[in-house]
């Protein structure tokens, strides 16, 4: 989900996967869902929306592992759009009212201090941090909140279990979501501590 990766596989450059091909699906799906959310404001296409990438997101990790198709591409795309998704999702809340303005700062902050973070590795010739698999349990928690709420704004008899379980796990997510961010952060610190910057003449490019 949406965590900073390491590198894939060291041979694994192509571009034509079935996992790829999903990511890409998923990228067009950002601007479709903000168009169903925000101007025709057809919820239940944007929440069948959320729904298809909730669940095409779960299977490209699994595919890629299946069929051996893990790709540099697949290892930057997939987290790449799973944290565009996040942040359209949440703006796009506030603006319709779903969501208060704080929830979303804080969600949306915490990506950008990950985002900050990421040259301290550059600087040093270094992947990016490992990924911290609570994170990932955060933002499939984050994920499955969104389409919950939106239910709970639609016209139908579970509206208000929808509002309820939606928030539920929002709360739960965002509250982990900070932790790992904390957590990425730390380990962000360390590095600048005790690694020392290389001069960009020397650096060797991330793979």
């Amino acid at each position: 989900m949406s965590e900073p990766t390491g590198p894939a596989d060291g041979g694994a450059d192509r571009i034509l996967t079935v996992p790829n091909a999903l990511s890409v699906l998923r990228l067009i799906g950002v601007p479709v869902f903000l168009w169903l959310l925000l101007v025709v404001r057809a919820d239940g296409w944007a929440f069948a929306l959320l729904i298809a990438s909730g669940v095409t997101d779960f299977l490209d990790g699994k595919l890629a592992r299946l069929l051996d198709q893990s790709s540099r591409l697949g290892a930057l795309l997939d987290p790449f759009v799973d944290r565009l998704y996040l942040v359209a999702t949440v703006v796009g809340f506030l603006v319709r009212g779903i969501l208060p303005w704080p929830i979303v700062l804080v969600l949306v902050a915490r990506d950008l201090v990950l985002a900050a973070v990421l040259p301290v590795y550059r600087r040093r010739g270094l992947p990016p941090p490992e990924v911290i698999y609570l994170g990932k349990a955060a933002t499939f928690a984050l994920m499955s909140a969104f389409p919950w709420l939106l239910a709970g704004w639609m016209d139908w008899p579970l509206a208000g279990f929808g509002r309820a379980f939606g928030w539920a796990l929002l709360i739960w997510g965002t509250a982990v979501y900070l932790w790992t961010g904390v957590l990425y952060l730390g380990k962000a610190v360390a590095v600048a501590r005790s690694i020392p910057a290389v001069p960009h003449e020397t650096r060797e490019p991330i793979q």
